[in-house]
C-alpha cells in the first residue's frame, strides 16, 4: 500500500430533520396540494447512512447522493431559513477519558452542507492510501481522489466562513483547510511520481516531477508546523511530511544526476548523486529502496570514472542549479453535482429566483389589480353618495299615500335577507375575538424570544470569554424586526376597526328601520305628495338615467370580477427563462405578461370612470329640473334619502366585515408561520446551548483543580493565638451585568412574502386538520386596503444560485534563485 496520510472524518450527532424541514416547505415554499412527506423522510435516511457509513466502501456513494440533495435543496430554500440544529465534531480533537468532544452546533443547512464535504475529502484521502502502487488503476485512481480532496480543502477554506458567520472549530478553521489541501496536492504529486518511475519514463521528466513534489512537501510541512496548528496533528504527521520531502529530494537529485550522466557532465552527476544518497539514507523496499540501491551504485560508478578518466572538479551542493519542476498535479473544482445517478428529491419545488420572482410579480399583480379596483370602488360609492342626496330613484316612483317606493322596498327586503341589523352585530362581534388571537400568538414569540436572550446573557455573564455562542441579541434581529412590523399591522387594523365601527354607529338607526316589516317602515314615512303632469317629463329623464346607473353598476361588478380573476402562468415562464439564459429578468418578463393580460381591462376601467362624469351632471341636472317643477323636496324625501344611504351603508359595512374576519385569519396564518420559526430558533439555541454546557462541563472536570494560594504567615499566627474566633464570611459578590445586545440591522423577512396559498401551518407532532386554504389578503376594500401587508415589504436582493468554486491558474515557473544560493547546505 501506499504509504499515504489519510485525514479524519467529523462526526455529528442524529437530530430529527424531518419535522421542522417538512413544516417549514409546506407552510412557504410548497402548494398546498403538494405532499413532501415522503421526499423529507427520503432526505432523513441518507442523512443517517451519511453519518454511520463512513467506514464502508461504499460509504463516497452513500455521501455523494446526500451532499447533491442538500444542494438542490439550498437553491430552492435559504439555508438560513432551516432552523435545524446540525452538530458536527472536531475531526482531530480524540477528547480525553472522560468524554466530550470539541464540537459547534449551527442552525443552517450551509453549515451541514459544508462539514459533509468535509467528510467527503476525508474519505477521498483515505481510500487514496489504501490504494497499491502495483497497478496502474490503483495509481490513476489515488491520484485523482487526491487532486479531488485538495480542491474540496480549498473550496471549503475559500466559503466556510461566509458559511458558519462565526467562529469554527479547528478542523474548519481556514488555515488547516488550506495545510489540508497542500498536504493532499503534495500526496497526488507523489502518485503520480511513482506512476512516472513505475512507466520508466525519462529521467529529466521524472526528475521535474519529484522536484515539484519536493516542493509541495516543503509547503505542506511548512504550514503544519505553525504554532497555531501544530498540536491538531497526530505525532507522526510532521514526521512523515519530513522524511516525504527528503525522499523526494532525493529522488529528484537522483534522476537529474542519471541526466548529467547522460550529458557526460561527471562532476555535476556525482554531487547530485552525493545528495541522492545521502537523502535516500535508510530507504528499504518499493520505489524509494530500488532508488536508494542505484543511487549508492551510480555513485560509486561515477567516482570510480571521474577519479582515473574524466578528473572533473566535483561542484559544491550549493552551487548546483534548481531542478526545473513540473505541476502535473491540480486541486480539482468541486463539481456541482457528485453523484451520476442523482434524482431530485425536491423536483416540484421551484428554484429559489423563480420562487422570489413570483412573489414578487404576484405583488405586482395585486397592486395593479387592486388600484383598478379601489378606482371602481370609490366611483361607485361617490356615485351612490350623489343618488342618496338625491333621493333617487325613490323621488320618481309612485308611492301612493303612505305606500313605500318599489326601490325602497326592495332595498328592505335585500336588508332583511342578508340579517338585518344583528348580523351586522355578530360580525362586528367577531373582530375582537380575531384581534385577541393574533396579538396572543404574537406576544407568546416575542416572549420567547425575550426568555432566549435573558437566560444567554445570564450564561454569557456567567462564563465570561468561555461562553462563545453568538449572542442572541445578533441572531433575532430579524424576528424582533418581524414582530414590529405584525405589531404595526396589527395597530393598523385596529385603527381600521374603529372606522367601521364609526361608520356603523352614523347609520345604525336607519339600519335598523330599514330592517323592518313594510308596514313599520311605511308608518315613519310621510306620504308621497301627489305628482302633476309637469314633472312628468322630469320623472322620465330621471328614470332613464336610473337605468343607465343600474346598468353601470352591474358593468362595474363583473369588471371588478374579471379583475380579481385575472391570473398568469408565470411560473412557466420564469422556469423557461431560467433554463434558457440561465438569470432571470423578472421585472421585464412580469411586466410583459401582466401589460398583456390586464391592460384591456385596464382600458375598460378608465372608459367607465369617464362616462360617470358625464351620467353625474345629468342626473343632477335633471333632478334640480323636478324639485323646481314641484317646489322643492319634502320631509318624505329627506328620509327616503336615509333609508338609501343606510342601504349602502349596509352593503359596504357587511363587506368590510367579511373581508376583516379574512384579513384577521390570514394574519393568523402569518403569525402561526412566524411562531413556528421563532420556536425552531429557540430549541435550536437550546440544543446548542446544552451541547455547550456539556462540553464546559466536562473541560472543567478534565482540567486539574487550582492549588489554593497559602495565607500571608499574620494570618496563620492570629488563627494560632484566637482559636475560638470564627473566620469572617466572604462577601457575596454581585454578578456581573449582561452586554447590551447588539444594534439590529435590516434584514429580509423569513417568513412568506405572498400569504396564502399554502393552508394553516400546523405545529410539530398535530395531525393535519381540514384548514380552509386561504387566497391571498387582498388589498381591496376600504379602509383594510392601506394596511401594510408583508407582500408590500421590500425584500433583500435574492441569494446568488450555489456555484462551483472557481481555482485560480497555477502558479508561474519557479524562479531560478540568486548565484551562490544552496538549499542542501551541510550542517
Amino acid at each position: 500500500m501506499a504509504d499515504l496520510l489519510s485525514v479524519p472524518y467529523k462526526k455529528s450527532s442524529d437530530v430529527d430533520i424531518s419535522k421542522p424541514l417538512l413544516n417549514l416547505i409546506q407552510s412557504t415554499y410548497a402548494d398546498s396540494s403538494d405532499d413532501y412527506s415522503d421526499a423529507v423522510n427520503e432526505l432523513h435516511k441518507l442523512r443517517t447512512q451519511a453519518i454511520w457509513k463512513l467506514f464502508e466502501k461504499s460509504s463516497l456513494e452513500v455521501i455523494y447522493s446526500y451532499y447533491d440533495q442538500l444542494v438542490a435543496l439550498e437553491k430552492k430554500i435559504p439555508p438560513q431559513e432551516v432552523q435545524i440544529p446540525f452538530k458536527w465534531k472536531d475531526a482531530f480533537d480524540k477528547g480525553s477519558l472522560f468524554g466530550g468532544r470539541m464540537s459547534l452546533t449551527v442552525s443552517s443547512l450551509e453549515y451541514e452542507r459544508m462539514c459533509i464535504l468535509f467528510n467527503i475529502a476525508a474519505v477521498m484521502s483515505s481510500q487514496a492510501s489504501q490504494q497499491t502502487l502495483e497497478t496502474e488503476d490503483s495509481l490513476k485512481l489515488a491520484a485523482k481522489l487526491l487532486q479531488q480532496s485538495a480542491g474540496i480543502f480549498a473550496y471549503l477554506k475559500a466559503n466556510v466562513m461566509m458559511a458558519v458567520h462565526r467562529e469554527t472549530t479547528p478542523d474548519l478553521n481556514p488555515e488547516t483547510l488550506h495545510v489540508l489541501s497542500q498536504l493532499m496536492l503534495a500526496q497526488a504529486q507523489e502518485v503520480i511520481a511513482y506512476k512516472c518511475i513505475r512507466d520508466e519514463m525519462k529521467e529529466y521528466m521524472v526528475a521535474k516531477v519529484c522536484s515539484q513534489c519536493e516542493e509541495l512537501y516543503t509547503d505542506a510541512l511548512r504550514g503544519l508546523q505553525k504554532q497555531t496548528l501544530r498540536p491538531l496533528w497526530d505525532s507522526e504527521w510532521i514526521p512523515h511530511v519530513q522524511s516525504k520531502l527528503n525522499a523526494f529530494r532525493g529522488l529528484a537529485q537522483y534522476y537529474q544526476g542519471m541526466v548529467c550522466h547522460s550529458q557526460k557532465a561527471v562532476g555535476e552527476e556525482i554531487a547530485r548523486l552525493q545528495i541522492a544518497v545521502e537523502a535516500l539514507k535508510g530507504r528499504q523496499g518499493g520505489p524509494l529502496g530500488d532508488a536508494a540501491l542505484r543511487a549508492t551504485r551510480a555513485l560509486a560508478a561515477a567516482t570510480r570514472d571521474n577519479d582515473f578518466i574524466y578528473h572533473e572538479r566535483v561542484p559544491e551542493a550549493r552551487a548546483l542549479d534548481p531542478i526545473p519542476r513540473a505541476p502535473v498535479a491540480q486541486a480539482l473544482p468541486v463539481p456541482e453535482r457528485f453523484s451520476s445517478a442523482h434524482r431530485d428529491l425536491f423536483e416540484k419545488l421551484v428554484p429559489m429566483a423563480v420562487h422570489q420572482a413570483l412573489h414578487a410579480s404576484e405583488a405586482r399583480r395585486s397592486e395593479i389589480v387592486n388600484a383598478e379596483i379601489n378606482k371602481l370602488r370609490e366611483a361607485t360609492q361617490l356615485l351612490n353618495s350623489i343618488l342618496a342626496s338625491l333621493n333617487l330613484p325613490a323621488c320618481i316612483e309612485s308611492g301612493g299615500g303612505s305606500g313605500l317606493p318599489e326601490s325602497i322596498r326592495s332595498k328592505a327586503a335585500a336588508v332583511r335577507a342578508a340579517g338585518g341589523l344583528p348580523a351586522l352585530q355578530r360580525l362586528m362581534a367577531e373582530l375582537p375575538e380575531l384581534l385577541q388571537r393574533n396579538r396572543e400568538i404574537l406576544s407568546e414569540a416575542e416572549r420567547m424570544l425575550r426568555e432566549e436572550e435573558e437566560g444567554d446573557a445570564s450564561l454569557r455573564a456567567q462564563f465570561g470569554a468561555r461562553w462563545t455562542r453568538t449572542p442572541s441579541a445578533q441572531l433575532t434581529e430579524t424576528f424582533r424586526a418581524n414582530a414590529a412590523k405584525y405589531t404595526q399591522i396589527i395597530d393598523n387594523a385596529v385603527r381600521a376597526d374603529d372606522i367601521v365601527q364609526q361608520k356603523f354607529r352614523t347609520h345604525k338607526d336607519s339600519i335598523e328601520m330599514l330592517g323592518r316589516s313594510e308596514g313599520e317602515i311605511g308608518a315613519d314615512v310621510p306620504d308621497a305628495p301627489t305628482a302633476g303632469a309637469p314633472d312628468s317629463a322630469h320623472v322620465a329623464t330621471l328614470r332613464r338615467l336610473c337605468d343607465k346607473v343600474s346598468a353601470v353598476k352591474a358593468e362595474r361588478d363583473a369588471l371588478e370580477s374579471e379583475l380579481k380573476s385575472a391570473t398568469v402562468d408565470l411560473r412557466a415562464k420564469f422556469l423557461e427563462a431560467l433554463a434558457a439564459d440561465g438569470a432571470l429578468d423578472e421585472p421585464a418578463t412580469s411586466a410583459a405578461a401582466l401589460g398583456a393580460a390586464l391592460a384591456p381591462l385596464q382600458r375598460r376601467v378608465a372608459d367607465t370612470l369617464q362616462q360617470q362624469d358625464q351620467l353625474v351632471a345629468d342626473l343632477q341636472e335633471a333632478h334640480s329640473a323636478l324639485m323646481a317643477a314641484r317646489g322643492g323636496a319634502s320631509g318624505r324625501d329627506e328620509i327616503l334619502g336615509k333609508l338609501c344611504a343606510a342601504h349602502d351603508a349596509y352593503q359596504d359595512l357587511t363587506g368590510n366585515l367579511k373581508e376583516g374576519v379574512k384579513f384577521y385569519n390570514d394574519l393568523t396564518q402569518l403569525l402561526v408561520a412566524f411562531q413556528n420559526k421563532v420556536s425552531d430558533f429557540c430549541f435550536a439555541r437550546k440544543t446548542e446551548k446544552e451541547e455547550l454546557m456539556k462540553d464546559l462541563t466536562q473541560e472543567a472536570a478534565r482540567s486539574p483543580p487550582r492549588p489554593a494560594p497559602a495565607p500571608p504567615q499574620h494570618h496563620a499566627d492570629a488563627a494560632a493565638a484566637a482559636d475560638d474566633i470564627e473566620p469572617p464570611v466572604a462577601a457575596k459578590r454581585a454578578p456581573p451585568r449582561p452586554p447590551p445586545p447588539a444594534a439590529a440591522q435590516p434584514s429580509a423577512l423569513p417568513y412568506p412574502t405572498q400569504p396564502g396559498g399554502t393552508g394553516m401551518p400546523l405545529p410539530y407532532g398535530a395531525a393535519p386538520a381540514p384548514y380552509p386554504v386561504y387566497a391571498p389578503m387582498p388589498a381591496l376594500y376600504n379602509p383594510y386596503a392601506t394596511l401594510p401587508y408583508p407582500h408590500h415589504v421590500r425584500a433583500q436582493p435574492p441569494p446568488q444560485p450555489y456555484q462551483p468554486y472557481q481555482y485560480p491558474p497555477p502558479q508561474q515557473p519557479y524562479a531560478p534563485p540568486p548565484p551562490g544560493y544552496n538549499p542542501y547546505q551541510q550542517q
